[in-house]
């Protein structure tokens, strides 16, 4: 128990003090990293799963509880990657594509996405009762896109002359983040359950490395802290005053 214990006691305050600073981000500036603090809620839910297993393991005897906070929180888990990556794809849209994402985002359609995520995810917590396989493999599938938020990233950027290059180094460090956490925390877990399906040998290290999966809630912190204050409203408006100056400039080109 001494892993969920480091994650309770050191995570659980600092997620909920993010999660005020957010909260206060959002009462104050009026902007709402939507995805951002369902990510730290979804580190929440799976941070309580883990006072439930210390108190089992503590001998508290409700079996039911403990399945039951068991597919909660790997429902919680799937979420967290699923808000990782809409992270990554949103900051691709806006280094990308920043006029069509000024003009279409709204704070209703992140909510929208992040309800169509958390209902998936129940739904999952439903499936996985009876086939847990569609998990780990849903969260295989996801790791391409992580990959192609952060190529069409860095490609993007090469072409943004408005960009500084303290912008550039933050956009970069998130998605960085973003895979490695994914890579190092994720993926290990879904190999191990994929060889533990399919085979009878049990390989200790791998079951080791598998359960750093706990710790991502201290990743998702270091990512927090990495999406400032107005960072991204900032960086927006810079891309989109750059796309508009070079349509008014093609346009003057053609009428001349």
């Amino acid at each position: 128990m001494f892993s969920p214990m480091i994650v309770i006691i050191i995570g659980l305050p600092l997620t909920l003090l993010a999660i005020y600073a957010l909260y206060l981000q959002v009462r104050d500036d009026h902007v709402a990293p939507i995805f951002v603090i369902n990510l730290l809620i979804s580190d929440l839910i799976q941070m309580c799963c883990m006072v439930i297993w210390v108190a089992i393991f503590l001998d508290w005897q409700h079996p039911t509880v403990g399945c039951t906070s068991m597919l909660l929180y790997y429902s919680s888990l799937l979420a967290s990657a699923c808000f990782m990556v809409c992270v990554a794809l949103e900051r691709y849209l806006i280094i990308a594509w920043p006029l069509w994402y000024r003009f279409r985002r709204s704070i209703k359609s992140s909510v929208v996405v992040s309800i169509m995520v958390w209902v998936f995810c129940f739904i999952e917590f439903t499936i996985s009762s009876f086939e847990p396989i569609f998990r780990p493999i849903f969260l295989l599938i996801l790791f391409p896109l992580l990959i192609f938020s952060l190529v069409g990233t860095l490609k993007a950027l090469s072409a943004a002359i408005s960009v500084s290059s303290k912008e550039k180094g933050q956009i970069i460090a998130i998605l960085v983040l973003v895979v490695l956490s994914y890579t190092l925390l994720f993926l290990p877990w879904v190999i191990n359950v994929l060889i533990e399906k399919y085979s009878s040998a049990f390989n200790y290290y791998l079951w080791m490395f598998g359960n750093l999966i706990k710790i991502s809630p201290f990743a998702d912190l270091v990512l927090y802290v990495f999406i400032s204050k107005g960072a991204t409203g900032k960086l927006l408006s810079s891309l989109c005053c750059c796309g508009w100056l070079q349509e008014k400039g093609q346009a003057a080109t053609v009428n001349v």
